[in-house]
């Protein structure tokens, strides 16, 4: 039976290589963020159990590992909102299609070649490095982000989390898939707001619109997703996937009257305020475009009034809380209006470049029990 190779390398030609070969014997591959200290490896490697790790110091066999099945290609590891490590299974036909879709929606030449520098155990770091190596084109992978590096590359496509951008000349690329988190609202026009989830393989909408073989549709509001490059399923067997093939997302969105998708963000991150739902994402979009240089984000806090509060966090240079008010009640309803303003030195994020909600609501929540509110 194929078997499952977790790879514990620093993004480079060995990273590809070992892929590479264990995609000619028929196996799947693991990638593990080598940054994370031994425990939490440990752990991922626990919960997905491969056959075989290699490191820097080289390959070891594991005797608990389970088989994967035929076709199976690849197992990302994901915390989700749990922060339990959960696998991702993709097949190799899942990824083609993948990669043929992504392609043709950005009308990919046979000169392009792809730069890898986002985190290769992410769905948005590896998908790069599948695509290349599916689609035949020049790839070249760094181990991280590094702004002198990336200007440097000679690459015309990447993707990269919009928290980056601001770090490099991005008219060097022909196209950019931004990922991750929220777009800045004067985004370059050569870079491409993508929507998907490491279940997707990759994002499948881009400014809005459904790639090459992607369906939507909005169930009780939820997004649901289908097409050929969805997971096949997680490792524990599970799925989210209905009979009918939809993926459910648990992504709040609409579809407009044209088709274009419009994402108001994650179930478990509405803000119920005195009887109204908050979507933090629509807030925060009407800040950001009107202080495009501010780190922020929109959370909850409990309020004994109203069940909830709306609490703009940022890292500084945002107005005081009236001028906020006033300018989120020109484009929303009142109650969407930050009732509190709080400034920390830097936002959590993960690995990918995403604001961490839950770690930042801990953060205030924290402080206030110290009396520091």
């Amino acid at each position: 039976m194929p078997r499952l190779v977790a790879i514990d390398l620093p993004g480079g030609n060995d990273f590809v290589d070992e892929v590479r070969r264990a995609w000619d014997r028929g196996d799947a591959v693991l990638p593990v963020d080598h940054r994370l200290p031994d425990v939490a490896k440990d752990a991922v490697v626990r919960a997905m159990r491969p056959h075989v790790v290699v490191d820097l110091d080289g390959r070891r066999n594991l005797s608990d590992g389970i088989d994967t099945e035929i076709d199976d290609a690849l197992v990302i590891a994901t915390s989700g909102s749990t922060g339990q490590p959960k696998g991702v299974v993709h097949t190799m036909r899942g990824l083609e299609a993948s990669a043929r879709s992504t392609s043709t929606a950005l009308g990919t030449l046979e000169s392009d070649s792809w730069l890898a520098c986002l985190p290769l155990a992410h769905i948005g770091g590896f998908s790069v490095v599948a695509r290349a190596l599916i689609m035949g084109l020049a790839l070249e992978v760094h181990d991280g982000f590094d702004a002198d590096r990336v200007g440097e590359s000679e690459c015309t496509l990447t993707s990269l989390v919009p928290t980056v951008l601001r770090r490099l000349d991005p008219s060097r690329f022909r196209r950019i898939l931004l990922g991750g988190t929220r777009p800045p609202v004067d985004r370059p026009h050569n870079c491409v707001a993508t929507y998907g989830l490491t279940e997707t393989g990759s994002g499948v909408v881009y400014d809005g619109w459904p790639n090459p073989d992607v369906e939507l549709r909005i169930l009780d509001d939820e997004i649901l997703v289908r097409g050929p490059m969805l997971m096949r399923a997680y490792r524990d067997g599970t799925t989210t996937i209905d009979a009918d093939g939809w993926l459910h997302t648990d992504d709040v969105g609409r579809l407009t009257s044209d088709g274009r998708l419009e994402v108001e963000g994650r179930r478990g991150d509405v803000i119920n305020t005195g009887g109204q739902k908050v979507w933090p994402d629509a807030v925060e979009k009407v800040l950001q475009r009107l202080l495009p240089d501010v780190d922020l984000v929109i959370v909850s806090r409990p309020d004994p009034e109203w069940g909830e509060r709306v609490v703009l966090v940022h890292t500084g240079g945002a107005p005081d809380l009236a001028t906020c008010r006033s300018m989120v009640k020109e484009s929303l309803a009142a109650y969407c209006a930050p009732t509190e303003i709080v400034a920390l030195t830097e936002l959590p994020r993960t690995s990918s470049g995403k604001v961490r909600r839950d770690a930042v609501r801990r953060i205030i929540a924290d402080s206030a029990s110290h009396g520091d509110d």
